[in-house]
């Protein structure tokens, strides 16, 4: 009896070379929609600190969560996986709006802007 992997051998490395390109190009697509997803909430950020409104807006949030978990359940992701991901975004998000409301603060304070 042969206990080789099926994968082993020539064949099995171009299979997993294939798979390897494949993740290395989703992965170069999210970084790039994650930096254009963050140069829109830092649009945001600045909004919301020229308006003196807060960073974070927990109903939106939970609007936000309750969507994606649906949207990795539609995609068989799951979704405990899709909330964690989002929230780890979500405040990456608020700690940017944060540092503009500051920013945007001593700047006003300041006489600048």
């Amino acid at each position: 009896m042969d206990d080789t992997p099926p994968s082993a051998g020539a064949d099995g490395d171009a299979a997993l070379a294939a798979f390897r390109r494949s993740i290395d190009n989703i992965d170069a697509a999210l970084i790039h929609m994650l930096a254009e997803r963050f140069r829109i909430t830092q649009a945001v950020g600045q909004y919301k600190a020229a308006r003196d409104l807060p960073a974070a807006d927990p109903a939106r949030e939970a609007a936000q969560i309750a969507r994606l978990r649906r949207l990795a359940e539609e995609a068989q992701l799951d979704p405990e996986f899709g909330e964690k991901f989002l929230r780890f975004v979500i405040d990456e998000v608020i700690r940017h709006h944060d540092s503009a409301k500051k920013s945007h603060t001593s700047s006003s304070s300041s006489g600048v802007g």
